[in-house]
């Protein structure tokens, strides 16, 4: 799915950066995940042990995506990479990157990751968030025409296809929708897989996931949004939600449903009606959740704007809040505390490469 333009508003204009060139911030972005996508320690694992035989090591138990503290921050740690090299081939950061993926993504520790994932027990194993950025991961290699990425491409195809299955499997015995503010979430995942599905090609997925996203959500009405943030939220349940139905339903039915589902949009311009989070100590893993939230909640704000029509009235008040919360969320990606820097980078590349749209 290829990047669209800036969104532009005659009073908001499209997000800018702190540099002209094309690529200087995201370069940024790309040392802390190159920094962090071997480094093995600390490490926290989402891991049953079926047997004394299964306490291992990180990079024992998953040989590719061991880095970054955990499994799913070392998988979009490597979609950042491959972004990187998409939006901006002439990065100087071109070198490294590939020398970090080819470490990476190698048949062997493919092997290795499917060993893992097919072992009895881990059905659940990082679902949905962390499937659905390897997902995010296969479709920015699927989009790329350069050789090397072609054939990385083809290295993670055995993993996909497991992945793939087990999703097929799940979402049919998925009752209800998960609307947290954090990993089990279903409606970001839902966006990135249906994402994912449409550039490859995969039409039964991509209707598995549309059926359920409307199953869950083109009734809701009135999120109750004055609830947002929890204290540990990194994704949004109410925008995730819009974010997500502008990918299921023609423009005109979104526009309406939107209304019901968050009447609180200002039709003013005003930014101000969706306060922005705050993280008082960013050593704290948990909290600094909120920084994510921030930038999370800028990319589904740009999103949810480019569905409606230009002269919607609630357009220019969904921009002004987009842009307040992104330069919260970009001002607080650093390498300061590793609580942040193993992740922060990747949520912003998302952003400022405009990957959802």
């Amino acid at each position: 799915m290829a990047c669209s333009p800036a969104i532009e508003d005659e009073a908001h204009p499209p997000l800018s950066w702190p540099d002209p060139r094309p690529g200087v911030v995201e370069d940024r972005f790309a040392n802390l995940a190159l920094s962090c996508v071997h480094q093995e320690f600390p490490n926290k694992i989402s891991h049953v042990l079926q047997s004394a035989e299964d306490a291992r090591t990180p990079s024992e138990l998953y040989p590719a995506f061991y880095g970054c503290f955990d499994w799913h921050s070392s998988v979009h740690g490597h979609w950042l990479l491959t972004r990187i090299l998409a939006t901006d081939p002439e990065t100087p950061m071109r070198p490294a990157i590939e020398t970090a993926l080819a470490r990476s993504f190698t048949e062997s520790n493919i092997a290795g990751e499917v060993a893992y994932y097919t072992q009895a027990g881990r059905a659940s194993f990082e679902r949905p968030y962390g499937l659905a950025w390897f997902l995010q991961l296969v479709a920015e290699l699927e989009e790329s025409g350069d050789p090397l990425q072609t054939e990385w491409r083809e290295t993670l195809r055995p993993l996909e296809d497991e992945i793939v299955a087990q999703i097929e499997a799940w979402l049919p015995n998925l009752v209800y929708p998960i609307r947290l503010g954090t990993h089990a979430q279903t409606a970001f995942a839902f966006g990135l897989m249906i994402d994912y599905a449409r550039t490859v090609g995969n039409e039964p997925l991509e209707d598995l996931l549309v059926e359920k996203s409307l199953a869950f959500h083109e009734a809701d009405i009135n999120c109750p949004l004055a609830y947002e943030p929890s204290g540990e939220d990194f994704l949004s349940p109410c925008l995730m939600v819009a974010d997500l139905m502008r990918r299921v339903m023609a423009p005109e039915v979104y526009s309406a449903w939107l209304g019901e589902f968050l009447p609180q949009i200002p039709q003013d311009g005003s930014s101000d009606w969706l306060d922005v989070a705050v993280v008082l100590d960013a050593t704290d893993g948990k909290l600094v959740h909120l920084d994510g939230l921030n930038l999370s909640r800028a990319w589904a704000l740009e999103g949810i704007a480019s569905a409606l029509p230009d002269e919607d009235p609630r357009r220019a008040a969904i921009l002004a809040s987009a842009v307040i919360h992104a330069e919260a969320g970009i001002a607080s990606v650093s390498d300061a505390h590793y609580s942040g820097s193993h992740w922060l980078g990747s949520f912003a590349t998302y952003l400022t490469t405009q990957r959802g749209l």
